[in-house]
């Protein structure tokens, strides 16, 4: 049965095979007709056709070129005539162009042309075609090869320096790591041609108690015991790196290795106790230096100290700096000793370095206990003769504004600290600005001489500072100084005035309801201030006829006008009183003016008022000067003349200088008239008054008749201008000669033939008199 069963599968096995053989050939055979018709579809095959060895190419090939690579194939070569083409990086395109080239035959074979650097060019990805050699045509798909090239060990490790340098402290705990080397192997990474190891070759110098050791894998470097700054102050190590080709390549590089002083030596000073003098009662800089030694290098924190008070300084009068060049301890006196309360101090002084200590013990590093060392110092203070003491420096004494000669404030108390007996102390007055007070000299009492006042520009606050020195008798004296506040309490000594902005105002004749604002102050405190009242003092004239007060504001009122008043200048009275009634009488200067625009005065009150003072101020004082000095000059020339000549007037004299009128009030202006005309005022006398005056006089005679011009000005400065003109005073002067042809005086004489006349007509010749 077995036997029938085996020529049956066998035949079944048979069938299916040519099956399968049949479809194989007439799917190729589709697929090679569409590929010669030029069909531009995807070509579609059912197994891939492309057969290469293995390409494979070591870096830095020496040759000969161009030299095989490998060989590949193309199943299409065996129903078409072909040609394989080659094209990517290496071939046609960079970074290495001209690299790689395929024979063109039946099988394909690669070769490369020059060596390959494999750092430079790692891989090439090359693309690889079978084309119809008749039509050129691409008859299958391109087959994609990755050309990688093989590493060799052609790069020594490299430091990124030949040398280094290093600095550490000297106090570098040992197994701790002190720097790292690294250096960088081109080759492929992850291969032993990349892989690095470092390697101590030599240290410089060499030294049991402290080296340095390298982990060999990471490159560190570690210290090994301890460093010791005075003994190598510097290493040099010899480091290898090396990798794990074949043949392994290397490189060194050299480490200057600077140790950096520590502070393992511990200040000490240079003796064990100072002694110094000083005196009382000062603050003194540098009264002592304390010498210190230190073996570390100067200038470091190893080596810079600090010094500490550690006892005998609880009250801080003592301080020590360190003088940065010398290293030295300096002690300072902050606060001034006294030797009454302790004549001697003892200080302990402790001194350290800026650095902590740090000690080697069996190659590792220590920290002492004790950093410092100590020494002592006594401080001997002398006595000399101290200033008396005020108790207190400072008081405070109240008393009522306006107190009266004779009152007494309060005394000063003072000690001298160097004596206990009494009488030794002398008290002055040192501030008293309103010289107010007076001080005994033995006792310290403060009394006023003068009444206080709290307004005054010395009271600050209702607060007046007087202050008072204390001498001793000592050699040299000594002087202490105390101050007395002297609070004064406020009364209601001053009534309310108007403030400087209210005394003068200004109203537009136009303004009608308009309302002026008057302000008052008072020097006084509360509750002798505002708010005060006003009211118009009706006792001047018709004051509430045209004015009344409008709101009161409490430090301040309105004043409004009745009604429309003339333009003018008018003062309003007013009372006003403070808050407890005490008021007096303040008058406000009120100016009714034009207002062209509604709004403004056409000239301001404070421009008129400084025009008219800054002008008639100086005329008024240089016109009563000069009319003073040419009274003067005119008495002392008249009584001369009066001497000299005598009481008579000659006859030619007379013809000259007087005008005969014997009619009554006839006068020619014209003749009446000189050279004076053009300098001096018409003067019109009253004939009556004149008459009165006169009575009968002789010829020559001035007389003053009490008359005035039409400008007040006296008949007698008239006179001596007349008489200064005519003597020649005013034009020396002036500095330039008098005009020819000058008349004499004329016109202030008695008309000759007058003279005797009773019934008044002697003084009608003077009735109209033009100099």
């Amino acid at each position: 049965m077995c036997s029938r069963v085996h020529p049956e599968l066998l035949l079944l096995l048979s069938l299916l095979m040519l099956v399968s053989t049949v479809n194989s050939t007439r799917q190729e055979n589709d697929d090679l007709t569409n590929q010669t018709k030029g069909d531009s579809r995807l070509l579609r095959r059912s197994k891939r056709r492309w057969v290469i060895t293995t390409l494979e190419l070591e870096e830095e090939d020496p040759g000969p070129f161009p030299k095989f690579v490998g060989e590949l194939f193309n199943n299409m070569s065996a129903n078409m005539e072909i040609i394989y083409l080659i094209r990517g990086p290496g071939v046609d395109e960079y970074p290495e162009i001209g690299l790689f080239s395929i024979e063109d035959n039946v099988n394909g074979k690669i070769y490369v042309h020059r060596p390959v650097d494999r750092e430079k060019t790692p891989s090439f990805k090359v693309y690889f075609d079978v084309a119809n050699r008749l039509t050129g045509h691409i008859v299958d798909k391109s087959l994609i090869v990755n050309i990688r090239i093989k590493d060799v060990n052609d790069h020594a490790p490299e430091f990124p320096e030949k040398e280094f340098n290093i600095s550490v402290k000297e106090d570098h705990a040992a197994g701790q790591p002190v720097f790292q080397m690294s250096a960088v192997d081109l080759d492929q990474e992850n291969t032993p041609n990349s892989q690095v190891l470092y390697f101590l070759v030599s240290q410089t110098p060499v030294l049991r108690e402290s080296g340095f050791r390298i982990d060999r894998v990471s490159g560190e470097v570690r210290l090994s015991g301890c460093l010791d700054y005075e003994m190598a102050p510097r290493f040099t190590l010899l480091i290898e790196a090396r990798d794990c080709g074949n043949p392994p390549l290397s490189s060194t590089a050299t480490v200057h290795v600077h140790v950096q002083d520590s502070n393992n030596h511990m200040p000490r000073f240079t003796q064990d106790h100072y002694n110094v003098q000083i005196s009382e009662g000062w603050a003194s800089q540098g009264v002592l230096r304390l010498g210190v030694q230190d073996g570390d290098s100067p200038s470091t924190a190893a080596w810079r100290v600090k010094f500490n008070i550690t006892n005998g300084n609880e009250e801080g009068h003592f301080h020590i700096s360190t003088d940065p060049e010398t290293n030295e301890g300096i002690l300072n006196i902050i606060k001034p000793l006294d030797h009454e309360t302790q004549a001697e101090w003892n200080l302990v002084v402790a001194v350290e370095n800026e650095e902590p200590l740090f000690s080697c013990d069996a190659g590792q590093l220590q920290r002492p206990r004790q950093a410092s060392a100590s020494a002592t110092v006594s401080v001997w203070v002398t006595n000399v003769n101290d200033p008396p003491t005020f108790h207190p420096g400072t008081f405070i004494v109240s008393e009522v504004d306006g107190a009266g000669p004779g009152t007494q404030l309060g005394m000063f108390n003072a000690t001298d600290p160097d004596r206990t007996a009494a009488g030794q102390i002398r008290y002055k007055l040192a501030y008293d600005p309103a010289n107010w007070v007076s001080i005994d000299e033995r006792s310290g009492v403060v009394i006023t001489v003068k009444p206080v006042d709290r307004e005054s520009p010395h009271v600050n606050d209702s607060i007046y500072v007087i202050i008072a020195h204390a001498v001793d008798d000592g050699v040299p004296p000594q002087t202490g100084t105390g101050t007395m506040l002297l609070f004064l309490s406020d009364v209601n000594d001053n009534a309310p005035t108007l403030r400087l902005s209210s005394q003068h105002l200004e109203v537009c004749q136009s303004a009608g309801d308009k309302s002026l604002l008057i302000e008052a102050e008072d020097s006084d405190l509360e509750p002798y201030s505002d708010p005060f009242t006003f009211k118009l003092d009706s006792t001047w004239g018709d004051t509430e006829d045209m004015w009344r007060l409008g709101e009161n504001r409490g430090c301040s009122v309105e004043l409004l006008m009745q009604r429309s008043l003339p333009l003018g200048d008018y003062s309003v009275p007013l009372l006003i009183g403070d808050k407890q009634g005490l008021s007096q009488k303040q008058t406000v200067h009120v100016r009714v003016c034009s207002c062209p625009d509604g709004f403004t005065c056409a000239e301001p009150l404070i421009a008129r008022a400084g025009v008219m003072k800054g002008a008639l101020a100086p005329l008024c004082v240089a016109f009563m000067a000069l009319a003073a000095a040419l009274l003067l000059l005119l008495r002392c020339r008249l009584v001369s003349e009066a001497n000299r000549q005598g009481p008579s007037v000659p006859q030619d004299e007379g013809i000259q200088t007087l005008l005969a009128w014997n009619e009554e009030s006839r006068a020619d202006p014209l003749q009446g008239r000189s050279y004076l005309g053009d300098h001096m005022p018409a003067l019109s006398i009253s004939a009556a008054q004149a008459g009165a005056k006169l009575g009968a006089k002789g010829h020559g005679v001035f007389f003053e008749p009490s008359v005035r011009n039409k400008y007040s000005t006296p008949l007698a400065v008239v006179l001596a201008w007349s008489a200064a003109l005519r003597s020649g005073i005013i034009w020396s002067l002036l500095r330039c000669p008098p005009p020819a042809g000058l008349p004499q005086y004329r016109g202030a004489q008695r008309t000759p033939g007058n003279e005797s006349r009773s019934d008044g007509k002697g003084a009608e010749s003077a009735a109209l008199w033009h100099p």
